[in-house]
């Protein structure tokens, strides 16, 4: 594969932008008409087996790879076209897939369940093992990437969490209900090269015991669904219970100062704020950062769902019924909406924890490791200084803030200011004249107290009460990102 080109860097070479694109929604007519003018070189016949699902004839299937052996072990098959031609045609979708640090990766699948089509994946097969899709790069890009002795993959797959907790654990184990997803996850790491991973079969935490591990990720099935149709995408529990038995029970498992970092579907129940519904998942003993990035109210989220596994497609009295018994399900349960978005948990030492839960539904700067540890370490430093001691610290302004100011063409002040970030979770928020100032000459040479009395005799106000009032402002704009807190004074103070 990497000799013939078989790459991400060689896939964009052969089809151009435009198809390759539209081979990421899995919409495959771009790539078939650009790989006609590939020839029947080693790189054409690749993408034409694994990547559209064609056949082609064998004896070009055997200059692009060793084809007996492939036929041997199930990669391919056999078939014999209309004309008496010997074809052959693949068995499984081998994708590749560029690591971090441009890696040549390769993420093996079931045909046709690499995800990002409009129509969805289109199966219905109970032990069909998905590809790589949108949440599954979210949740690799938004994990931290720190050196860890062992790592836990829950839900594997087709392998490409485990995949990338391989480049810094020491031991990675895997997990799946599905024993063919095992499977395909040993052949997604033997094929990257990466090393072999401990692979269990069972639900949640149970193939793993009393074990503990420094880093926990799962992309579990999260879709809330009248019943469990569907392993790869349908948990088997009522409602979100198996997004919240996963985050509850995720707090034995982790080793201290450990992460564990989620995707999931949480409801919106009629009378019941969704923040207090997740922030009573977290375990004791853990920090927690809940990122709502998504809502879709009930018949959205049937509808996409139901598109996903293909049942649009199907009879429409069959469809007609589906569609109501998922809403069925979401009335007896008195859910009104779904939220979907990302979990993290530090396992923390801490008398009090640090739960944050929040909705940011905007862009954001993938990847986000750092980020993520960046704002556990600033719920530390929060959490060891009292409004005495913030004021005073040393700050210094983020990197790539920029200031908005909003008011009427021509007006002495402004109606409002805005700090935006360019980075991270590229957040904006609104400060008053005094935030706008502080934030602007924050750069470590003065405590934060000795600021405020610059500012206070600026704008003539008693230096006393301004003290008093501007440290919740402090505390706000450091928890956000955009002051950073200093251990020390900058050189220039």
């Amino acid at each position: 594969m990497l000799a013939a080109g078989f790459t991400a860097d060689g896939l964009l070479d052969l089809l151009g932008a435009p198809a390759y694109a539209a081979l990421a929604r899995s919409e495959t007519v771009p790539a078939l008409r650009a790989t006609r003018g590939g020839g029947d070189g080693p790189l054409a016949i690749l993408v034409r087996l694994f990547l559209l699902q064609q056949s082609v004839p064998a004896v070009h299937a055997s200059a692009a790879l060793p084809l007996e052996a492939a036929l041997a072990d199930g990669w391919l098959r056999r078939e014999e076209a209309a004309d008496g031609e010997d074809t052959v045609r693949a068995v499984v979708d081998v994708r590749p897939y560029g690591g971090p640090e441009g890696e040549d990766w390769f993420i093996v699948s079931d045909l046709g369940c690499a995800v990002g089509g409009a129509g969805g994946i289109g199966s219905r097969e109970e032990g069909v093992v998905l590809g790589v899709g949108g949440a599954s790069t979210t949740l690799a890009a938004i994990t931290v990437r720190t050196p860890v002795a062992s790592a836990l993959d829950v839900g594997t797959g087709s392998g490409i969490q485990a995949l990338h907790a391989a480049q810094h654990a020491t031991r990675v184990t895997a997990t799946d209900v599905n024993p063919r997803a095992l499977e395909f996850t040993r052949l997604t790491l033997a094929l990257s090269g990466a090393p072999e991973a401990e692979l269990l079969a069972g639900s949640l935490f149970e193939p793993v015991g009393g074990a503990t591990y420094d880093l926990i990720v799962s992309n579990p099935p999260f879709v809330i669904s009248p019943g469990a149709r569907l392993t790869y995408r349908d948990g088997g529990m009522g409602g979100d219970d198996l997004c919240r038995t996963l985050v509850q029970e995720a707090g034995a498992r982790l080793n201290p100062g450990g992460y564990a970092q989620f995707l999931g579907n949480w409801q919106h129940v009629d009378g019941e704020d969704w923040h207090d519904r997740v922030r009573g998942w977290v375990p004791r003993g853990c920090d927690a950062w809940i990122v709502q990035r998504d809502v879709q109210d009930v018949t959205q989220y049937a509808e996409l769902w139901l598109r996903d596994a293909g049942d649009h497609r199907s009879d429409p009295a069959a469809y007609e019924r589906r569609y109501e018994d998922w809403l069925d399900e979401f009335e007896a349960r008195k859910t009104k909406a779904v939220g979907f978005g990302w979990i993290t948990l530090r396992r923390s030492e801490a008398a009090e924890s640090s739960i944050v839960v929040e909705e940011w539904p905007h862009s954001v700067e993938q990847p986000l490791g750092e980020a993520v540890l960046a704002h556990f370490a600033r719920q530390d430093y929060l959490r060891d200084h009292d409004d005495a001691a913030l004021l005073e610290g040393y700050f210094q302004l983020a990197e790539e803030i920029v200031q908005e100011q909003v008011g009427a063409p021509g007006a002495e002040d402004p109606e409002h200011v805005v700090l935006r970030q360019n980075r991270g979770m590229r957040r904006a928020t609104k400060v008053d004249t005094v935030g706008a100032g502080f934030a602007g000459v924050c750069d470590g040479s003065l405590s934060a107290g000795r600021i405020l009395d610059a500012i206070a005799q600026l704008v003539e106000e008693d230096p006393v009460v301004l003290r008093d009032r501007t440290p919740e402002a402090i505390r706000m704009l450091v928890e956000q990102g955009f002051l950073e807190p200093l251990t020390q004074p900058s050189p220039e103070a």
